[in-house]
């Protein structure tokens, strides 16, 4: 018997259509294993905002402003033993860094609340929270005599990145980056980084730099007064955020320019002037306000300071596209008053910075600009704003500025700051 069957081809597909095929799930494997290899082993950054408690002492300051040197000694202690703490322990390769935003009063004390970055792969989140809060728990109970810190206190949560620029960026003082600079001066200087001094403002007069001021508020800003002695017409300036002196990351418009009252046109005296802007800055990673000094502020000779602006590269020189910065050192008073130097032109409402070598200064179209001064967190404060000079880097002719602290109050007078 005969079986009589329906024979059949095998049929092939097509090469293109194999190699499409082959291609397409190559392509699935290698999203699938990039994804894995992205969540087990590649590092993302997480931001954290936490908590504690000290008991015994009230305090209240917040990053927005100075605080108080007890306040500074404390954030200081505090981000220290923090930063010890995690450079000790076992996450010390995920570690980038910790800092103390606030003190805000609490019954029988006051709350600490501080941000931390780390970076570290997402597949260990759950484990990195567990490790932060135990190393965070063991520094406050080995530092329960000295704060009275309270360790079962201790609160960590994860936050976004928006949120954690944002606390930053309304802090003062703060930089984005760290300028590591030699003593250049502005005079054949060196440039900034980007983000190194972001409440540097360039007071533009019809459209050109003409000089300097500092950002210190969302409203307000400091400068010289004799930039606008003859210039006083408001509607004339803009200014403009930023380190490329005609590429700004912000533009405002001036609503209205105040001289102290006992300025003169033809002298040095109370050279300082307030200007109030049309329209509020929103702080960003580029622009931020720099903290004021307190009243009682007091600098010593040799402290470092660093000076910033566009002014001349040297006397009637070009004037740079790029921020320019010199770190100089205080010199006292007396030493600039002495015959060879400024002959006892210099008054207790002013300071000198610069070397009596000559070596660096500010120069024209800096006026106006900021004398800055990093206290032990790294914090930036106002002392100084640029007022006169003869001529730029001369030898026993260091720049004279405007002792910010000597104004304190008569700035608050009129901003409330």
């Amino acid at each position: 018997m005969y079986r009589y069957g329906i024979s059949s081809q095998r049929r092939s597909w097509p090469l293109w259509m194999t190699i499409l095929i082959f291609l397409g799930v190559m392509l699935i494997l290698g999203v699938i294993i990039g994804l894995l290899v992205h969540f087990l082993a590649v590092g993302k950054t997480y931001y954290y905002q936490g908590d504690f408690h000290i008991s015994g002492v009230t305090y209240n300051h917040s990053c927005e402003k100075a605080v108080s040197q007890t306040g500074t000694d404390l954030s200081k202690a505090i981000e220290t033993k923090m930063s010890d703490a995690f450079q000790n322990s076992s996450v010390y390769k995920e570690y980038i860094n910790s800092q103390v935003i606030k003190f805000l009063p609490y019954p029988n004390g006051s709350r600490v609340q501080f941000q931390l970055t780390l970076k570290f792969p997402p597949a260990k989140k759950n484990s990195m929270k567990t490790k932060i809060e135990g190393i965070l728990h063991q520094m406050l109970k080995d530092n329960m005599a000295s704060w009275n810190a309270v360790p079962s206190s201790i609160k960590l949560t994860e936050t976004s990145k928006a949120n954690a620029e944002m606390l930053t960026n309304n802090c003062c003082g703060r930089q984005l980056a760290n300028s590591i600079i030699a003593g250049n001066r502005i005079v054949n200087g060196e440039n900034a980084l980007v983000g190194a001094w972001p409440w540097q403002a360039s007071m533009q007069w019809k459209g050109r730099h003409h000089c300097g001021a500092s950002l210190i508020s969302s409203k307000w800003l400091l400068s010289a007064a004799h930039c606008f002695a003859l210039k006083n017409n408001s509607e004339d300036w803009t200014i403009n955020f930023g380190t490329l002196v005609n590429k700004p990351y912000m533009r405002r418009k001036v609503q209205n320019i105040i001289f102290h009252e006992n300025y003169t046109k033809a002298g040095v005296h109370d050279d300082i002037a307030l200007v109030q802007l049309a329209e509020d800055v929103s702080f960003t990673k580029y622009v931020r306000k720099i903290c004021l000094p307190e009243a009682k502020m007091k600098l010593s000779e040799n402290d470092s300071v660093v000076v910033t602006g566009w002014g001349t590269l040297y006397m009637n020189g070009p004037l740079p596209v790029i921020l320019q910065q010199a770190v100089l050192k205080i010199i006292d008073n007396e030493v600039c008053n002495a015959p060879h130097a400024l002959s006892g032109l210099v008054t207790d409402t002013m300071l000198c910075a610069g070397f009596m070598s000559g070596e660096a200064d500010a120069c024209q179209n800096d006026s106006g600009g900021p004398l800055a001064y990093p206290d032990s967190r790294n914090i930036w404060h106002l002392v100084g704003i640029v007022s006169w000079g003869e001529g730029c880097g001369k030898k026993n002719k260091p720049g004279v500025y405007t002792r910010v602290s000597a104004y304190r109050d008569w700035i608050t007078s009129k901003t409330g700051l």
